[in-house]
């Protein structure tokens, strides 16, 4: 998070992000559907895979690291991050994490940090491969 953040991704993360989701906007549905549906304390997560970028959520101090994924952002659903201010309106807390406090220079650096030939599949997108594959 930072002050005066938010907004909207650009640059190599922008493009990834609507390559693997379709655009900004379905990442963003996304992402707030998975930090809703985290029961009790957790953490929504945009990490990049073998395959490209996904979310994931976790529960406790669980970490996508341990699955071999590369964090890019994370959205802190602990009370102690939103409850004073949101009480148990954590819909509201996640629009405004991506709305004003979302550090998308941080995500572009640690997407440029990962190998992009570990998740490049030829210009192939996430749903493209999953549909290869199964």
């Amino acid at each position: 998070m930072k002050p005066g953040g938010g907004g909207r991704p650009t640059g190599d993360l922008a493009r990834q992000i609507a390559r693997d989701f379709g655009s900004v906007e379905r990442f963003r549905h996304l992402f707030q559907q998975a930090a809703a549906g985290v029961f009790g304390s957790g953490w929504a997560w945009l990490v990049a895979d073998k395959v490209g970028l996904t979310i994931v959520k976790t529960a406790n101090a669980m970490t996508p690291i341990a699955h071999g994924q590369t964090p890019l952002l994370v959205c802190d659903l602990w009370e102690h991050a939103y409850h004073l201010d949101y009480q148990n309106r954590r819909p509201e807390f996640v629009s405004t994490f991506l709305d004003r406090l979302v550090n998308w220079d941080f995500a572009a650096r640690n997407l440029a940090g990962v190998t992009y030939s570990r998740f490049q599949l030829h210009g192939a997108t996430r749903a493209q491969s999953r549909h290869a594959s199964g």
